[in-house]
């Protein structure tokens, strides 16, 4: 089998995950690989080539720590991203970006896993969804319409996972 350099350029993503506090993988099912390979399907759905993502799973008092310090709610939630832009993603003429930072409690993800009925690897798949909107610029928050959009792209993308 013979093969040719076309000259094509192969788009990259690069998926970090890390843990802190308490937090050991695996945990209920949730492993440093399949964590990997959700992220780079989800940026691949949302045509988020060419970008680093960073998933930080973390307990309840460290993403507690997060939510007192950067939102000023003194409390521990499920999720919370930081994305590195200031722009809606992509960006043209951009190179392999870092899209940003997601921290996930995995204690809080399972929390809501038993109250929903659902799997942790379910928990998981819609927070991990939900970090990955906002790190290309979605914003539930801002308003009613961004808030409907941004649930609209949820359900989308997880129908699709």
């Amino acid at each position: 089998m013979k093969s040719w350099n076309t000259g094509c350029f192969i788009k990259t993503m690069k998926i970090n995950v890390f843990t802190e506090g308490g937090i050991t993988l695996p945990y209920n099912g949730i492993t440093k690989r399949k964590v990997g390979a959700l992220a780079k399907k989800i940026c691949g759905r949302l045509g988020l080539d060419d970008v680093a993502v960073c998933v930080i799973l973390t307990d309840n008092e460290h993403i507690r720590a997060i939510n007192r310090d950067y939102r000023k709610k003194n409390r521990p939630t499920d999720v919370i991203s930081f994305a590195y832009h200031e722009n809606p993603f992509p960006e043209v003429d951009a190179a392999h970006k870092n899209l940003g930072d997601i921290y996930i409690s995995l204690e809080k993800l399972h929390e809501q896993a038993m109250e929903y009925g659902v799997t942790d690897a379910q928990e998981f798949t819609r927070l991990l969804v939900h970090g990955v909107l906002h790190c290309a610029g979605y914003d539930h928050e801002r308003s009613r319409d961004d808030e409907k959009i941004m649930r609209e792209k949820e359900e989308e993308l997880l129908s699709m996972l």
